[in-house]
């Protein structure tokens, strides 16, 4: 899943979570979004490498 989608994903999951008074799927939640932005890190500095590389 890309980053943008899995972050979506959690505050959907989290907001359902709250709604219903659901702790997993809260958790759930948080740990889809923390994943989306863990991916967006990894992909920045793979970017960061290939730029370095490629000069530009």
């Amino acid at each position: 899943m890309a980053p943008d989608s899995d972050r979506i994903k959690g505050q959907a999951k989290e907001a359902a979570g709250a709604a219903t008074d659901d702790d997993e799927l809260r958790r759930e939640g948080k740990a889809d979004q923390t994943a989306g932005k863990t991916k967006d890190k990894l992909k920045d500095a793979v970017d960061s490498v290939k730029d370095k590389l490629t000069g530009k």
